[in-house]
């Protein structure tokens, strides 16, 4: 048997270990020239966040879920409308529909845990005004089935791509299939600062004039002046600036994460207790950047234990729960038997780009040993 080992779910010390020259050069950088709020750090991460995306837009903000409720904001989404997201998302999406005044409509997911179109199309009303599709995981929802039923009913599209930054689908980019698309910052994202952060992208002209004045407190970024009620909402400064330096090695940093889960599909993507994630090219329209590694595992609860005992944490997303059994909300009563069947066998392997091969094998021979499989050898 190897030798046991501590692997944790994500290695937060490592994020400024990894690169602790270069960030804290950054910090002090900011720091010594007192640039903290709204500076040219910050313009420069969003013009080169824009251009990463392939966007004409994007506005850092305090946060992931600030983002989508001032996305909603300046989409005039508001009281007496309906927006259809999938319930297999963090609270913080549903919670935006629901601060904006509208009401959110949890779908079902679909064979790859994404939002299912088809799901989705049966719950529209007269009350629909958007559907939100949530790229999680890293990977970007059939954009094209949902973006068909959007025409058909002369509804939006917004996007919730907190977990989606670089995952693409037909070679477009997560976040910029819609009249906006948010990004999370948060340290375990996929590009993660030092705290909170997030950000709003659009290629709709109106909709950036809106978040412009609704984060800065309802000023004219020209004048100064302030033209309308806004809100502070504001990407700090020193984390933009940590955000630009890490976007230069971004790319690398998913082709890693690509490799690692490539690496996982190859030592136990022939146990049939297990359904993995899509692994990486196995569908050409789509460019997974693995945020996380999410699947699901017969006797799930018991599968935790022994790799708990043997070093190895792991997570059940969102504790475990999807957005339509929070009972104590009063979102009302749905039907989704995919996702409550998912949140029963759901389970998070560790997936960022500080864990090694070896930590990978090592993960890969407990599961097998769990179930009773002999151990693969290293590729």
């Amino acid at each position: 048997m190897p030798e046991p080992r501590v692997i944790p779910f994500f290695n937060y010390p490592a994020l400024f270990a990894e690169k602790a020259e270069e960030l804290t050069a950054v910090m002090l950088d900011v720091c010594r020239r007192g640039a903290y709020i709204m500076q040219k750090d910050l313009t420069e991460f969003e013009r080169h966040l824009a251009e990463f995306m392939g966007v004409k837009h994007a506005f850092g903000v305090a946060n992931g879920t600030d983002a989508i409720w001032l996305g909603l904001k300046a989409a005039g989404i508001g009281p007496g409308d309906e927006v259809i997201l999938p319930s297999h998302t963090y609270i913080a999406t549903a919670a935006a529909v629901h601060f904006v005044g509208a009401t959110p409509v949890l779908a079902d997911i679909g064979p790859d845990h994404m939002l299912d179109p088809t799901s989705a199309e049966s719950l529209i009303s007269p009350a629909t005004r958007a559907i939100m599709p949530v790229q999680v995981n890293g990977r970007t929802c059939d954009m094209a089935a949902l973006q068909a039923i959007a025409e058909r009913h002369g509804l939006m599209i917004v996007e919730d791509a907190a977990q989606g930054l670089g995952s693409k689908f037909m070679g477009r980019s997560a976040g910029s299939f819609g009249r906006f698309g948010t990004i999370s910052f948060y340290p375990a994202k996929l590009l993660g600062c030092f705290g909170d952060g997030g950000a709003v992208v659009t290629d709709d002209d109106d909709i950036a004039a809106q978040i412009a004045l609704l984060r800065d407190h309802g000023r004219d970024p020209e004048t100064g002046r302030v033209v309308a009620w806004g809100f502070n909402s504001r990407l700090d400064n020193l984390q933009a600036a940590i955000l630009d330096s890490k976007l230069k090695d971004f790319p690398e940093d998913i082709l890693r994460r690509r490799a690692i889960a490539a690496r996982y599909q190859a030592r136990l993507g022939d146990l049939a207790e297990l359904v993995l994630p899509p692994a990486p090219d196995a569908d050409s329209r789509h460019y997974d950047v693995y945020q996380n590694y999410e699947l699901e595992a017969e006797r799930r609860d018991e599968l935790r234990v022994f790799l708990e005992q043997r070093g190895v944490r792991t997570i059940m997303q969102w504790a475990g729960t999807p957005v339509h059994q929070f009972r104590e909300l009063g979102l009302g009563e749905f039907s989704l038997p995919a996702t409550d069947r998912f949140f029963q066998r759901c389970l998070m392997l560790p997936m960022n780009t500080t864990l090694s091969d070896d930590d990978a094998d090592y993960i890969c021979a407990q599961i097998r040993s769990f179930y009773g499989h002999m151990d693969k050898t290293a590729a």
